[in-house]
């Protein structure tokens, strides 16, 4: 390869990465804060949020926490990962779990609850 072909693939090259500097910068723009609030008869006592490029659940997002029946919280899902897509699971104090797959919490303000 020349001096030349290489002189007219830098530019390329640059303009290629500057382009995917950008995509990434636009997914992370997003807000992964959510609201949590509890619409149920039963306070929940557990919940988690892991990203779909996961394969378990992260840790408790409540902690020690509980939030009580007419409640709600403000979280933050951002992981770091970039996703916006996530998977909940909330566990009531009943034991009762409920599962919900591929939340997009890019485009989501409030998630609710309810028996």
């Amino acid at each position: 390869m020349g001096k030349q072909t290489l002189r007219l693939m830098v530019p390329a090259i640059a303009v290629a990465a500057i382009g995917l500097l950008g995509a990434t910068r636009t997914a992370n723009a997003y807000d992964r804060h959510i609201e949590l609030e509890n619409r149920s008869h039963t306070t929940i006592v557990g919940f988690y949020a892991s990203n779909i490029g996961t394969n378990e659940w992260q840790e408790d997002i409540l902690g020690s926490d509980m939030l009580r029946p007419g409640y709600r919280i403000r979280l933050d899902l951002d992981d770091g990962s970039g996703y916006c897509h996530f998977d909940f699971m909330t566990v009531f104090r009943d034991g009762t779990k409920v599962v919900r797959n591929d939340v997009n919490v890019c485009s989501l303000d409030v998630y609710t609850l309810r028996d």
